[in-house]
């Protein structure tokens, strides 16, 4: 058994796990935060996103014991049913979500995504390597390609992310 310092929405956990136990695992069935869901377990779904650190990741693709310390932001982080986040919001006024599987992990993803945007990293549309002026349609698309909605909400999900890339310009 290995022992891990998590620090998770705020809180710190102490995790007594095996060393092969995924983060997604950590979170879902020794710490009770069921937000994050399993989907493929291989990295190709995007239901697991978390960020860590500030940067979004697969939970199912990394190993708990790796984040000893590390600041890790799950759905259950971001706001509370009565006090929902303005991404949130944003996805629930826009009708985002569908059965609601993936929606944790778009969530998550899209935040992750906006920050990037906004520090001026560039995706494989990005029109210029510098100089990013608001994110299209087609290039909130791409930097969401790692996340499946199986329901296709995808247009619903892309003017909800819209709306706060404007509103967070």
């Amino acid at each position: 058994m290995q022992t891990t310092s998590l620090h998770i929405n705020g809180e710190e956990h102490t995790l007594k796990a095996d060393s092969r136990t995924t983060l997604l695992d950590a979170l879902r069935n020794h710490l009770g935060l069921t937000g994050s869901k399993k989907g493929c377990d291989h990295g190709q779904c995007g239901a697991c996103t978390v960020m860590v650190n500030g940067r979004r990741i697969n939970s199912c693709l990394t190993l708990a014991c790796m984040h000893d310390g590390d600041e890790i932001v799950t759905i259950e982080g971001l706001g509370a049913p009565e006090e929902l986040s303005s991404l949130q919001a944003a996805f629930v006024a826009h009708d985002a979500f569908q059965c609601g599987y993936c929606t944790p992990g778009q969530i998550c993803s899209a935040m992750g995504m906006i920050e990037e945007a906004q520090t001026g990293w560039p995706s494989y549309v990005s029109e210029t390597l510098d100089d990013l002026k608001e994110l299209s349609d087609e290039e909130i698309s791409e930097r969401m390609s790692g996340n499946l909605c199986r329901c296709a909400a995808y247009p619903n999900i892309v003017r909800a992310i819209r709306q706060i890339a404007k509103e967070t310009e």
